[in-house]
C-alpha cells in the first residue's frame, strides 16, 4: 500500500464507518416496539430485525477481510459503505417485514465488507507503533461512541420523528465516507484472486459462521439441548472443521494457518471473545435491569449508561495509547480486564429497589476498563500482521468480536430467563425473580473476564518494538 499525506483524515473515514455500523447495532434496539406496531411483526419474527443484521455480518467477516487482501483493501471498503448505505435507504423506506428484513441482510453484508478491513488499512497506514497505538484508540473511541450515541438517538429519533429515521440518519454519514475514503485512503491493488480464489474454503467458513450465528442467536427461543441447537451446532462445526481441513491442504488457501500459529494473535482472538462476551451482554442486562426493574423509559436508560460510554471513549481516546507505549498491550489489557472484572462484581450485588448514584454508577465508572481493553486487544491482535495478510488478520479479529457478542448474549440473556423462572416458581415477586437473574448472568460474565485475564496471563506477550513497527517481514501471525 503506498503512502498516504492524509493519514489523520483517511483515520477519519475509517472512523466514521466505524462508527456507522455501531450506531446502527444500538439505534435499532431502542426502535423495535415502534417497528413492530407500524409494520405488524409477530413477537417472534421481530427479532429478525437484528438476527437478520447479524447473520450476515458474522458469517462474511473472515471472507471478506480475505478479499481486501486480495482485490485490495480501499476497494472491499467503499464497496461495504455504498452497499451500507443503499440499504439503510431501502431499510428506511420498508414498508413490509420482509422489506426490512431484506434490507437488514444487506446491511450486514455490506457492515461485514467496511468492517472486515478496518484494522488491515490502519496498521499499514500507522506502522509506528506509538502512532498507531494513538489511531486504534481513536478508532476504538468512534464505537464507544457509536454505542452511547445510538441508545440516546434512537429514543430522540423514535419519539420525535419515526422509527423510519434511526436508518435514514446513516445516508449522510455514508456518503460522506465514501466521498473522503475516496480520496484520501491509499489505493492498493492486492495480490489477486489468483493467489488465493479458495472457493470451496470460502463456501466452507461463510456457511459454517452464518449457520453458527444463526443457531446461537436462536438459543433462547428454542433452547440448549433441543434438537434444533444440536443439530445445527453440529452442522455448523462439521462446515467449518471442513474449512480448516481445507485449509491445511489447498494450494492457496483462504486463510493460511500460519495466522494462528502466533501466540499474540490466537490469544488476543480468544481473550477477545471471551471478554466481549461479557462487555457485550452487560450492555444488554443493564439497559433490560433499568427498564423493566427499575422502571426507566428509553431515553432514560440511554442517559444513565451515557458515562459508561463516555469513560470507555475517554479512556481510549486520552488515556490507552499513551499507556501502551510504556507499559505494553498486555500489561494495559490485564488492567483493563480486572477493572472490567470489579465492574461485574459489583452488579452481582445490585438490590430491586437500586438508587442510581451509590449502586449503579460505579459500574459506570469501572466500565472505563472497557477503554484499555480494547485497543490493547486490537493492537495484540494486529501486531504481527503481515502487509499481504493485513485484511484477513482483520477479518479474524472482526469475526471473533461478533461470535463473541452473540454467544455472550446468547448465554447470559438463557440463562438469566432460566433463573428468573426458577425464581418465580418459588414464589418470587416478579422485579425480585428478574434481578435474581440478571445477577446471576452478571456472575457469568465476571467468570468469562477471569478467563480472559487468566489467557492475558499465561497466553500473550508483549510484541517487540520492531516487529510492532514493521508488519511487512513478519513471517507468521
Amino acid at each position: 500500500m503506498s503512502p498516504t499525506p492524509s493519514r489523520p483524515l483517511a483515520l477519519i473515514a475509517l472512523s466514521a464507518a466505524g462508527l456507522m455500523t455501531i450506531l446502527d447495532g444500538s439505534i435499532v434496539t431502542v426502535a423495535m416496539p415502534a417497528i413492530q406496531r407500524d409494520l405488524g411483526f409477530t413477537a417472534a419474527g421481530l427479532s429478525w430485525t437484528v438476527n437478520a443484521y447479524l447473520i450476515p455480518f458474522g458469517g462474511l467477516l473472515l471472507l471478506a477481510g480475505r478479499l481486501g487482501d486480495l482485490i485490495g483493501r480501499k476497494t472491499v471498503f467503499l464497496a461495504g459503505n455504498v452497499i451500507f448505505a443503499a440499504a439503510s435507504l431501502l431499510a428506511g423506506l420498508a414498508a413490509t417485514p420482509a422489506v426490512l428484513i431484506a434490507a437488514r441482510f444487506l446491511q450486514g453484508a455490506g457492515s461485514a465488507l467496511a468492517s472486515a478491513v478496518v484494522l488491515g488499512i490502519l496498521v499499514t497506514l500507522f506502522t509506528e507503533p506509538r502512532e498507531r497505538a494513538k489511531a486504534i484508540g481513536v478508532f476504538s473511541f468512534t464505537g464507544a461512541a457509536g454505542a452511547s450515541i445510538g441508545q440516546v438517538l434512537g429514543g430522540v429519533l423514535t419519539d420525535a420523528l419515526s422509527w423510519h429515521w434511526i436508518f435514514f440518519i446513516n445516508l449522510p454519514i455514508g456518503l460522506a465516507t465514501v466521498a473522503l475514503a475516496v480520496r484520501v485512503l491509499p489505493a492498493d491493488r492486492g495480490a489477486g484472486l489468483a493467489a488465493g480464489a479458495d472457493t470451496l474454503g470460502a463456501a466452507l467458513v461463510t456457511g459454517g459462521l452464518m449457520l453458527g450465528i444463526y443457531t446461537v442467536v436462536k438459543i433462547e427461543e428454542y433452547g440448549w439441548a433441543a434438537g434444533h441447537t444440536l443439530g445445527l451446532g453440529a452442522l455448523s462445526l462439521a462446515l467449518l472443521a471442513g474449512f480448516f481441513a481445507r485449509q491445511a491442504t489447498a494450494r492457496s488457501p483462504l486463510m493460511p494457518l500460519r495466522v494462528l500459529r502466533s501466540r499474540n494473535v490466537a490469544g488476543a482472538n480468544l481473550a477477545q471473545m471471551l471478554s466481549l462476551s461479557a462487555m457485550f451482554a452487560f450492555q444488554i442486562l443493564v439497559a433490560l435491569y433499568m427498564q423493566k426493574v427499575l422502571g426507566y423509559g428509553a431515553l432514560e436508560t440511554g442517559l444513565a449508561m451515557l458515562p459508561a460510554a463516555v469513560a470507555i471513549g475517554g479512556v481510549s481516546l486520552f488515556v490507552s495509547a499513551r499507556l501502551n507505549d510504556r507499559f505494553g498491550a498486555r500489561a494495559v489489557l490485564v488492567a483493563g480486564l480486572v477493572l472490567l472484572l470489579a465492574a461485574m462484581a459489583w452488579l452481582t450485588r445490585v438490590p430491586v429497589q437500586a438508587s442510581y448514584v451509590p449502586d449503579l454508577l460505579p459500574v459506570m465508572l469501572l466500565i472505563a476498563g472497557g477503554g484499555l481493553v480494547l485497543p490493547a486487544l486490537a493492537t495484540l491482535g494486529m501486531s504481527a500482521a503481515r502487509a499481504d495478510d493485513a485484511g484477513l488478520a482483520s477479518g479474524l479479529f472482526n469475526t471473533t468480536q461478533q461470535i463473541g457478542m452473540a454467544l455472550g448474549v446468547a448465554v447470559l440473556s438463557t440463562m438469566a430467563a432460566s433463573r428468573t423462572g426458577e425464581l418465580l416458581g418459588q414464589g418470587a415477586t416478579q422485579a425480585a425473580a428478574l434481578t435474581g437473574g440478571y445477577r446471576l448472568a452478571f456472575g457469568i460474565a465476571a467468570g468469562l473476564l477471569l478467563a480472559a485475564l487468566l489467557v492475558a496471563l499465561t497466553v500473550l506477550r508483549t510484541p517487540a518494538r520492531a516487529a510492532a513497527a514493521s508488519p511487512a517481514p513478519v513471517v507468521t501471525h
